[in-house]
């Protein structure tokens, strides 16, 4: 048993790299875009017409979970079938899913937030949608960087 937990400490290692970078990446977004969702159906509820608009800025933060999806199959990808990745190789995919994973959380919520506040921007100006995704935008920079620094670190293997 020993020898096998040393043998595929490295697998196991990877996979709870890839693991941390879509859960907890994906469960920034679920909270955003829930968030997003809960004032776009209150701006709905008062103009059907702006639906397009409320739909794209309450979109906007699932693409932290789509970074963290992309990180943690990059990283099952450097698992090959029937061999086993050593201690070392294994750890470094770890800590690959760990900037998607944490800056993507993060980067979410902020970025849920500032689309909440550009649906309600939409609810009084629909000409506003443009500058809602503008400022959800800005957010986004930061799950971008978290997403290049993970396929970094997967580059190393």
């Amino acid at each position: 048993m020993e020898m096998f937990m040393e043998e595929m400490m490295g697998n196991i290692l990877a996979v709870l790299g890839a693991a941390f970078a879509f859960i907890i990446a994906g469960i920034g977004s679920s909270k955003a875009v829930g968030a997003a969702g809960q004032a776009a159906a209150g701006v709905l509820t008062e103009d059907q017409e702006k639906f397009v608009s409320v739909m794209i800025l309450e979109a906007l933060p699932s693409t932290q979970a789509i970074y963290g999806f992309v990180i943690a199959f990059m990283i099952i990808g450097k698992i090959v079938t029937g061999a086993s990745l050593d201690f070392a190789s294994g750890l470094i995919l770890f800590l690959a899913g760990i900037p998607v994973g944490i800056i993507g959380y993060i980067s979410a919520i902020y970025q849920g937030k500032v689309a909440v506040a550009g649906i309600h921007m939409v609810a009084k100006h629909a000409e506003g949608t443009i500058k809602g995704v503008v400022l959800a935008l800005m957010v986004e920079m930061f799950a971008i960087l978290s997403l290049i620094t993970s396929i970094q670190i997967i580059g190393k293997i």
